[in-house]
């Protein structure tokens, strides 16, 4: 089953449960995926779809940390149980270990060895570890294999 009709069946679930905060989600992911798919005018994949899942995802923690910052907790929490409910559909995040050995595999494949070898490194590395890793986090590891 994809994403798009796992989504689906979550929505119908959600209605005849009578579950309103998540069928609220739902709909707003749904309305993310119909946007960029009338947009670009494309049939999303999976991997399309979890990409639009982190966005949202990093967009409501943006949005956390400035109510945060404006003592809006009563705005946050909404935020945080919408991320709860989006993380549901994206798969579990690689772990360090796992990028360290997917960046050493690229570090040998590509031959680098500097610093000035990050863009080469991150060009292979990125197409393999989209969606399933935090490129933020890939990126600071490759730095750091890099330099030392």
């Amino acid at each position: 089953m994809s994403l798009k009709q796992q989504l689906t069946e979550d929505m119908k679930a959600a209605m005849k449960g009578g579950d309103k905060h998540s069928l609220g989600v739902i709909r707003l992911i749904n309305a993310a995926i119909k946007q960029r798919e009338v947009d670009e005018r494309i049939e999303l994949t999976d991997a399309d779809v979890i990409a639009v899942l982190d966005k949202m995802v990093k967009q409501r923690k943006d949005s956390v940390t400035q109510f945060e910052a404006a003592n809006r907790e009563d705005l946050a929490a909404i935020e945080r149980d919408e991320i709860v409910v989006i993380e549901r559909y994206v798969p579990a995040k690689m772990g360090e270990a796992e990028i360290q050995a997917a960046i050493t595999a690229a570090m040998a494949e590509t031959g680098a060895a500097s610093a000035a070898d990050i863009g080469k490194l991150m060009g292979v590395l990125k197409p393999k570890l989209a969606g399933k890793a935090d490129m933020g986090l890939v990126s600071k590891l490759v730095k750091q294999a890099l330099a030392g």
